[in-house]
């Protein structure tokens, strides 16, 4: 498929310049050719697709702030934070209190390359937990979604030849929202569009009039420790990708 980009500028925002003149594709570039149906339901709901871009650039930044915030606390960096996220911040430091997380320094936005499948990304960290050592991708949405398996699948396969200890592979998802005080339906406002999250089937949660207590925090931690399969459905994306972009991929001289 023809690409509206020019080389250089494809290279630029779809992969990494590594060194000896290689270029590889990001991880995240390459799943992004998934089907993502819980963002086409939002650009759905959006009507304006103006107005949509907008609200995601806006909850990008928020999503950018917390995840800077948590990885500067996991370095024991404790620094001023945006007033915006203090829900957030407060409850990562309640939850690494009971469930302690080493991150491995060396290891914090780390850079990384897999030369045998030609695909590069960059890392939030690898840390221990529990008495297991294994990836750590921090997210702020509001779910935890099946992609970020690929995600982490290929980050793993990429770290593993310099971290032989690793085993498994963790979401951390940090989020914040208001509790209604009645029926604890979720009031969510991240990117500046409220919307109301609440348990399906749930007729009471559907008909409570809300009302809505203060911001609150929330951490969800979940490990996906086999990344075998996973890292084979990153492959089949990765092919998909480039048969989508094959022509400038030619171009730039990463397919022949």
């Amino acid at each position: 498929m023809h690409s509206p980009l020019t080389p250089d500028a494809f290279k630029e925002s779809h992969g990494y310049d590594m060194s000896e003149g290689v270029w590889y594709p990001r991880v995240t570039k390459i799943v992004d050719i998934k089907s993502k149906p819980a963002l086409y339901r939002f650009y759905a709901r959006m009507g304006d697709f103006a107005a949509s871009e907008r609200m995601k650039d806006r909850s990008a930044k928020e999503g950018t702030a917390m995840h800077e915030a948590a990885e500067n606390i996991l370095l024991g960096k404790v620094e001023a934070f945006p007033l915006l996220i203090k829900p957030s911040v407060d409850a990562f430091f309640e939850f690494i209190s009971k469930t302690p997380i080493k991150a491995e320094p060396a290891f914090v936005e780390r850079r990384l390359r897999n030369d045998e499948h030609r695909y590069a990304g960059t890392l939030d960290a690898v840390a221990e937990i529990g008495g297991k050592v294994g990836i750590l991708d921090i997210k702020t949405s509001q779910d935890i979604y099946r992609d970020y398996c690929l995600q982490t699948a290929a980050y793993f396969y990429a770290v593993k030849k310099d971290v032989p200890e690793l085993e498994t592979r963790w979401i951390l998802r940090i989020d914040q929202s208001q509790p209604c005080v009645h029926c604890g339906a979720l009031l969510r406002s991240k990117g500046g569009r409220p919307t109301v999250k609440t348990k399906p089937g749930n007729a009471f949660m559907k008909a409570c009039k809300h009302e809505w207590g203060p911001m609150r925090g929330f951490v969800e931690l979940r490990e996906f420790p086999s990344p075998e399969s996973d890292f084979e459905a990153f492959l089949g994306a990765k092919r998909l990708w480039e048969w989508e972009h094959e022509e400038i991929l030619k171009q730039i001289g990463y397919l022949s």
